[in-house]
């Protein structure tokens, strides 16, 4: 018999666990029926009798202040190996994998790390359906790194999975933190390590089962505490064990080793790859040097690494604390150094810019910070379809959909970033070539918070100007369709168009597209779609036609045989009989690269829609003076079915009403917006609701509103919904 390995055994218990869980957990509210709407929608309609018994929820899945769902660490090895995935765990997996991406991880091109580390971890990026942070930090410059690591000083650092979802959206890895200090970590790592084999597998083992199941990639170990001998000894093949178990569950894992402990078991920082600290490096994927380094380090270091330079990963403080090479805004400095011998850089805490100087400076201050480096951060390529972002950084102080506006006031919600850009200035060769810059831009939005500004100068010697938003590397399909959304500011005829960027992929045909330059690379102006499929039209009906707030659509289609789509430009260009200096301001709002294929799937429905967990709270007296109808606060869960490959979140709305089963479900009401989910779950925080009145039923009906990968709007007959009746408790 084949014995079951980590990803088994997580199936296993989490379906007996839900099985012993399921009444107290995700038991249906009392009494519910199946009612039909029309002739295609069909809602669940759950009954509950108004009840102020406390339910309390697990401290360590929820917020004590506000009981939202939130990421969590494991503090100590007790609670490492007592974790098997319970059913609260999944609000944490993310719904994202990692995305393909050239050149890829293994390649021996240097890469670069960042380790996240601010001030202890768990800030607003715990709350997992977002919050209503301020000014809350945000990084946008992913396609400029590799690894992402979440640094705590928790035993067991388990990344939030917002970041999860947004670096694996933009082919970026992602490492928990595994670490020990002091004296208290030295008494841990002995009880592991000083032992036989067995107890050193069962702490890797479930180290793998969390990455598994959290769907991260693999851990930074860092044991920063005196080892016996004995202990010691055993880390090699601890690590050896939990390398090759992550490799076998979590393709493409990774187990990094941070530079302390040497040989002898004691803590002394080497600041490089020596004979102390070598065999560590050769029983895992990569080594992380302390940051106290100068040149004579990596020049010794060259011949310790050998091929594997690009697996040492030079450690770069950008706090600038003790004696470095370059810290702050002279980071690059180290940068110079570290590709100069052909390593990899490992930046840690570079939230120093959000930390340290002014927030209200704090976008300028991030791109200038990144901008001096981007000279030796080569970026990574996207290698998939479809391609769709509205540059939406999962922030912002209103909630905008397709132009409507639906919410005004601060979010935060990591999950929810798209796809990043470029964050450059592009300025052709020579003296009077015009130039054009890329900025965030939370001022407006076509879809989510924000959208990209981009500012350029057109000078009266040249036609237009262009600049690379995104290196892609992509097998294009025989036939695509494209999508921009964009708006120029002020009076402008500024011409504004998009451009790709094709490689030969053997015998590249290039149908009905004019070529720019007859360069290997050709970049190509593709015509504009004039009559869309009837799918198509669901996101590209007013193509070439003024939206709301001023946006524009333009939608194209495009032929290629054998081709690899390798980026994408926005093209400016002078109006016609124009011979002045043109200056712009053009703000994107989304663009879109779908394979036409993938529109003609049938999209599925959601199913199932249910609702759990139901409590209630009367509401404050301050409030009911504010909102008289408003006099209960109700928190909920709700889950639903719906194959998770097929969607980049879900939008989760409700309507409020009162009135007797009898008259059935109320006349139409706009849903109002409650928040996005990316997973199958929601949990209800606090929605105010009127209490029911006498011979009357209270209604509140939820409907799951699911965004397709291509990015289009499914129509509101195709929502999963689902509708509590609730009435006042007996008397």
């Amino acid at each position: 018999m084949e014995t079951a390995g980590p990803r088994t055994r997580a199936a296993a218990r989490l379906g007996a666990h839900a099985t012993r869980e399921e009444q107290r957990k995700r038991r249906p509210v009392r009494r519910w029926q199946r009612r039909r709407i029309g002739e295609e929608q069909e809602e669940a309609v759950f009954r509950e009798v108004v009840s102020f018994t406390r339910d309390p929820l697990p401290a360590r899945y929820y917020d004590k202040d506000t009981t939202k769902p939130i990421s969590f660490y494991l503090p100590s090895l007790e609670e490492l190996l007592a974790w098997t995935p319970d059913a609260e765990d999944s609000f944490n997996v993310a719904l994202e994998p990692l995305k393909c991406r050239q050149p890829p991880l293994s390649s021996q091109r240097p890469r670069t790390l960042l380790c996240h580390d601010m001030m202890g971890g768990y800030l607003d990026d715990k709350f997992i359906q977002g919050s209503a942070a301020q000014n809350p930090y945000c990084f946008y410059h992913w396609q400029c790194i590799d690894i992402f690591v979440y640094f705590s000083h928790h035993l067991v650092t388990i990344p939030p999975v917002g970041w999860t979802n947004a670096a694996h959206r933009h082919g970026v890895c992602v490492l928990g933190t595994f670490i020990a200090e002091w004296k208290e970590g030295g008494q841990l790592c002995e009880a592991f390590l000083a032992g036989d084999e067995r107890s050193y597998q069962a702490v890797a083992d479930q180290l793998v089962l969390i990455a598994q199941f959290f769907r991260f990639d693999g851990w930074l170990i860092n044991i920063e505490s005196s080892l016996s001998l004995a202990a010691v000894g055993n880390v090699p093949p601890f690590l050896r064990y939990l390398s090759t178990q992550l490799c076998r569950q979590v393709p493409g894992g990774l187990v990094l080793w941070y530079d302390s402990v040497v040989s002898s078991g004691q803590v002394k920082w080497q600041n490089e790859l020596n004979e102390q600290n070598r065999i560590f490096f050769d029983s895992c994927d990569g080594f992380f040097t302390n940051y106290n380094w100068q040149e004579e380090h990596l020049d010794r270091m060259v011949a310790q690494a050998g091929e594997r330079r690009a697996d040492v990963y030079v450690g770069v403080d950008v706090f600038a604390r003790g004696n470095v090479v370059g810290g702050q805004f002279d980071t690059h400095k180290s940068l110079e150094l570290i590709r100069k011998h052909g390593f990899s850089a490992a930046l840690f805490a570079p939230g120093w810019v959000y930390e340290c100087l002014e927030k209200r400076d704090f976008f300028q201050n991030q791109d200038k910070f990144w901008g001096l480096l981007g000279r030796y951060l080569p970026p990574h390529s996207i290698c998939s379809l479809p391609f769709v972002t509205s540059f939406c950084l999962g922030m912002g102080t209103r909630r905008v959909c397709y132009g409507q506006e639906e919410a005004v006031g601060p979010w935060y919600h990591p999950s929810a970033q798209e796809i990043q850009p470029l964050f450059a200035e592009q300025r052709p060769e020579g003296d009077g070539q015009g130039w054009v810059k890329t900025h965030c831009c939370l001022a407006d939005a076509w879809n989510g918070g924000s959208s990209l500004l981009l500012r350029g100068v057109i000078p009266p010697e040249v036609g237009h100007v262009a600049v690379r938003l995104f290196s892609l590397h992509v097998p294009v399909p025989p036939k695509i369709f494209l999508s921009m959304v964009y708006k120029l500011e002020g009076p402008s005829d500024v011409g504004v168009a998009l451009e790709l960027t094709t490689g030969d992929a053997g015998s590249c045909h290039v149908g009905g597209i004019s070529t720019l330059s007859a360069e290997t690379s050709s970049r190509h102006s593709p015509r504009p779609l004039r009559v869309p499929p009837t799918k198509l039209a669901r996101w590209v009906g007013h193509c070439g036609q003024q939206l709301s707030g001023g946006w524009v659509q333009r939608c194209y289609e495009v032929n290629l045989q054998g081709c690899v789509l390798q980026d994408l430009w926005v093209s400016f260009s002078r109006p016609p009989g124009s011979r002045e200096q043109e200056a712009f301001v053009c703000r994107l709002g989304e663009l879109q690269v779908v394979d036409a294929n993938s529109l003609l799937r049938p999209l599925p429905r959601v199913q199932a829609v249910s609702v759990s967990r139901v409590r209630w709270q009367r509401a404050a007296p301050e409030e009911e003076e504010e909102q008289r109808p408003a006099r209960l606060r109700l928190s909920c869960a709700l889950h639903w079915s719906y194959p998770l490959s097929h969607v980049r979140c879900f939008r989760i709305h409700c309507c409020r009403a009162t009135g007797s089963p009898a008259e059935g479900p109320p006349g139409p009401e706009k849903p109002a917006l409650l928040g996005l989910a990316f997973v199958n779950q929601y949990r209800v925080v606090d929605l105010a609701v009127a209490a029911a009145g006498p011979g009357t039923d209270g209604r509140v009906e939820f409907l799951v509103e699911p965004v397709p990968r291509e990015g289009f709007l499914v129509p509101k007959a195709e929502w999963g919904r689902a509708a509590l009746l609730y009435s006042g408790p007996h008397t």
